[in-house]
């Protein structure tokens, strides 16, 4: 299996979603192993050889998109990942579909650790982030350590060329001339992308607004997040509202629904955890905020391989969806 490491500058398409004109940016496109916000997180890495390393220490959700794509980066590079997930529920362990199945076939060495945590923990704050941040001050030099979703400061060399490409379309355009705003939008597990695409746009004085949504935990962890990269919080993207707050992971009907209507109404495939809420708080926010003169921009970040489980996953549970 040759894995490329070609990442070429994704299209941008416009499409109109409740008579609302967006253009969507097709990072899903860039590469079939590194798409979206991975392949700009991961783009170090890709474009740098790190002649010490011999293995990737990595963590997160067990049907991640980083999985993934760090095995990926795993076997192009000659490396081996070592990714420590809670634990692998019993349904997926022989999968050989979706970021599980192919990070598996693509050599990964994924590893449970719910029962070390369940033995360190003298109450419920010790979880896989602690347990893992006290594993990378112990990894020997051979290993790269990666927080959970790519968040590190090597991301911003991937983000901010995502930056000059938005800048780049606007320009040649003339968005700047024909729109009084710009808003960019993409909803957040970690935040990092946002937060760095912002960042350039701030450190540039370029006047773009990045509006995200909060996936992963709540507006405070998210700001946690943004906080660890760049403390200055002029800096952070805005955090639109929900409509109601979601369980990450757990199926959704009108999550589900908001992504098929996505594919009827722009033919493009979504990703099924995250793009469903960033959408819903994209198109809340438009309803709310109806202004011709703004151009909106909505990042496609990957991951659909992970739609494979889930939607194995819908399937099951709510069969009269299909």
């Amino acid at each position: 299996m040759k894995i490329s490491s070609i990442l070429s500058e994704s299209p941008i398409e416009k499409v109109t979603i409740e008579q609302h004109n967006i253009y969507v940016k097709r990072d899903d496109l860039l590469n079939p192993y590194f798409s979206g916000n991975k392949a700009r997180k991961f783009a170090y890495y890709l474009q740098h050889n790190v002649n010490h390393v011999t293995k990737i220490v990595s963590y997160g959700s067990i049907q991640a998109n980083s999985l993934y794509s760090l095995a990926a980066l795993a076997q192009l590079k000659g490396w081996q990942l070592n990714y420590y997930v809670n634990r692998i529920p019993a349904w997926l362990k022989n999968s050989t579909i979706g970021n599980y199945g192919q990070a598996i076939a693509l050599g990964a060495n994924i590893i449970e650790v719910e029962d070390n945590l369940t033995a360190k923990a003298n109450n419920n704050a010790y979880n896989l982030d602690h347990y893992m941040h006290d594993m990378a001050k112990t990894l020997p030099a051979n290993s790269l350590f990666i927080p959970e979703g790519g968040r590190s400061e090597y991301a911003c060399i991937g983000v901010y060329k995502l930056a000059q490409e938005i800048f780049d379309y606007c320009t040649l355009h003339k968005f700047f001339e024909q729109h009084t705003h710009i808003h960019i939008m993409l909803p957040s597990g970690t935040g990092t992308t946002a937060l760095f695409l912002q960042t350039w746009f701030s450190t540039h004085n370029i006047p773009v607004k990045v509006l995200t949504c909060v996936c992963v935990g709540d507006e405070n962890y998210l700001k946690q997040q943004f906080y660890q990269l760049n403390t200055d919080s002029t800096q952070w993207p805005t955090i639109l509202p929900q409509r109601k707050k979601f369980h990450f992971g757990k199926l959704n009907k009108d999550l589900f629904m908001m992504w098929e209507r996505l594919y009827v109404k722009t033919g493009i495939e979504f990703e099924l955890l995250y793009d469903p809420v960033g959408w819903q708080c994209l198109l809340d926010h438009l309803a709310k905020n109806i202004n011709n003169s703004t151009a909106t921009f909505y990042i496609h970040q990957g991951g659909i391989v992970g739609n494979q489980t889930m939607l194995s996953r819908y399937k099951r549970k709510y069969p009269t969806l299909f």
